[in-house]
């Protein structure tokens, strides 16, 4: 049976071909470490990961590649900036919206390192900018927030939020852009972003094992480094190297993943992805459409789909069929892969209230998602429910 991919919210799939073509002429053609030598394929390695870096810098709106860092995941880019920022004392605004790549170093942090944090529920699916405002203190230093959920697939109002931190004479704003990033544009200084995580193989389609963390001007002064090592340059200092993005660099480079990122990144202009997002606003619609169709099928986002307030990400319950049971019949029956649980975000499904019966099937349609896959996997769910 044809595989009917629905789990781009995980990892995208499949990649571009230009990401593999990448990857293996780095490790057939270079192979060279970036930074560390001065023989012309190490050159040409270093060449590559600046043409990485600049690429992603534009993307994001960033003023110069060097605030570009990075990263070997989102996780690790959102590591960086919360344990390269906090400290005791410091008091953080969040949301119950956050993946635990948030959230496990935001409790940490809390039992270990003498950090204060609140947690935000808002109203619906979302939290609004008055109700940061409120929560805000003048000991406030962080406001993290992720701009889409993984779980719902709502858009939280990133915009409104960053003019509010603006405001705050310690705040800094913090985006988790890993379900956004090459989804919707994003403009770091539209967005009032200090800074700004993602993984490169989601929306960006690069491979795993990439990421990035874009370091604003204001953040740019507080960041400390948290891992050290080598970075081919100052090596006689005992200290890591100050000057971004050597701070937060330390040792080598995924240079295949980065091959393939950059190739990645090299496939979105603005129309591209533009085009794309219309196309996923297109199966959404289909899609939420055909769920709204089952009665013993609840659908755990906004519900519209031609509205600004979501993505492609769509979770749903059953009544008839736990969410695991349900995928894994999907699977074995259909060849139509989700991914059921809780999406490694259990405050969310607190708030959902489906904590008890382990999360949610989530759908996440991709670029390359056809039409009539998602009009197949409506079929299968009718078949499921008897319908």
């Amino acid at each position: 049976m044809k595989r009917i991919y629905l789990d781009n919210a995980a990892t995208s799939w499949p990649k571009p071909a230009p990401v593999a073509e990448a990857m293996l002429r780095y490790l057939t053609e270079n192979g060279a470490p970036a930074g560390r030598s001065g023989y012309a394929e190490a050159n040409a390695a270093q060449r590559l990961v600046d043409d990485c870096r600049r690429r992603l810098a534009q993307l994001v709106g960033a003023d110069h590649p060097r605030r570009i860092a990075m990263a070997f995941n989102g996780t690790d880019a959102l590591n960086m900036a919360l344990h390269g920022l906090l400290r005791a004392g410091d008091h953080v605004v969040t949301t119950v919206w956050e993946h635990n790549s948030v959230l496990r170093p935001l409790a940490h942090l809390a039992r270990h390192g003498g950090v204060e944090v609140t947690y935000l529920e808002g109203n619906g699916f979302a939290v609004n900018d008055d109700e940061v405002a409120a929560a805000m203190r003048d000991e406030t230093r962080l406001v993290a927030i992720t701009h889409v959920s993984n779980v719902t697939g709502a858009i939280q109002p990133v915009h409104k939020i960053g003019r509010q931190v603006a405001e705050h004479p310690r705040a800094l704003l913090l985006v988790d852009a890993a379900q956004s990033l090459g989804h919707l544009p994003i403009d770091v200084v539209d967005l009032g972003a200090d800074l700004l995580a993602a993984p490169g193989h989601k929306g960006l389609r690069g491979p795993l094992g990439t990421g990035l963390l874009y370091v604003g001007p204001r953040a740019e002064p507080q960041l400390q480094s948290w891992r050290q090592g080598g970075t081919g340059t100052q090596s006689e200092e005992p200290m890591q190297p100050e000057a971004l993005p050597e701070r937060l660099e330390a040792g080598n480079l995924n240079m295949p993943g980065i091959a393939g990122l950059a190739a990645a990144v090299a496939l979105l202009s603005t129309e591209q992805l533009a085009a794309a997002a219309e196309h996923e606003r297109r199966l959404t619609e289909r899609l939420l459409t055909g769920l709204a169709e089952l009665p013993d099928v609840q659908v755990h986002g906004p519900a519209d789909p031609s509205s600004a307030l979501r993505t492609s990400v769509v979770s749903i319950t059953s009544t008839l069929l736990p969410p695991q049971e349900l995928a894994a019949l999907l699977d074995a029956s259909f060849r139509i892969q989700t991914r059921a649980g809780l999406h490694c975000a259990p405050l969310a499904h607190r708030k959902l209230n489906t904590l008890s019966q382990g999360g949610t099937l989530r759908f996440s349609p991709g670029p390359e998602t056809k039409l009539e896959e998602i009009d197949y996997a409506l079929q299968a769910l009718r078949e499921l429910h008897g319908a």
